[in-house]
């Protein structure tokens, strides 16, 4: 199981500690939630925050713009050194010609779904995704509990991508911890966020490490 630790939960006060943590861990990924209290009712950083942060990562971006018109921060984004940009279908109407120009910047392409967005919607762009982020939460908030329908959802777009050849992955965001990880990864997941589940434990790197440990069926 690979895993991306939310930066939404860390210690904005002092997060060298929180990235050194993160860059000794297990971790595959630092997860960015980029609000913009528009498409969802928070506000979370932006780009300065993301390229002090960035300086101090050694361990690739995944950054998730859950702001309207994604369209017009590819460049902002490439210039982070980000591997992945994803950004929500909800706030996309030309979703395929920002993933053209997501890959064009030398960038992976992900499309994240709401909790009430089927994955049907994807049907048409599927092949040509990178990552499939499915929010398990309401997204705007951290902390919130686990949406237990994803798991379902999971499955169905895990047939979906094995249906189509995609090479997409599948992302889940939102509630995750150590149960509802196994059940994730058990339906097909491949990424897991997780936010409050590391930075609030004793151990985060432990707390990563039971993720990282986590199998599919």
């Amino acid at each position: 199981m690979k895993v991306s630790p939310s930066l939404l939960s860390a210690d904005f006060a002092n997060l060298i500690p929180d990235l050194e943590m993160i860059n000794g861990s297990e971790a595959d990924f630092l997860h960015l939630d980029v609000m913009d209290g528009v498409f969802v009712p928070n506000i979370s950083f932006g780009f300065p925050v993301m390229k002090a942060v960035a300086r101090h990562c050694t361990k690739p971006l995944d950054v998730h713009l859950m702001i309207v018109e994604p369209q017009n921060w590819v460049s902002q984004v490439r210039d982070l050194g980000a591997e992945y940009m994803v950004f929500h279908q909800e706030a996309c109407v030309h979703i395929h010609r920002t993933v053209q120009a997501i890959h064009a910047a030398g960038m992976k392409a992900g499309v994240s779904l709401c909790p009430a967005t089927p994955v049907g919607m994807l049907e048409d762009i599927i092949a040509d995704l990178d990552q499939v982020l499915l929010m398990s939460v309401n997204p705007g908030f951290g902390g919130q509990p686990f949406i237990e329908g994803t798991v379902e959802k999971v499955k169905r777009l895990r047939k979906m991508i094995d249906a189509s050849g995609s090479k997409a992955l599948i992302n889940v965001d939102g509630g995750v911890n150590g149960e509802t990880g196994r059940l994730l990864a058990e339906a097909g997941a491949d990424i897991l966020v997780a936010g409050s589940y590391v930075f609030g434990a004793p151990d985060p790197m432990e707390r990563i490490h039971i993720l990282k440990s986590l199998s599919q069926a």
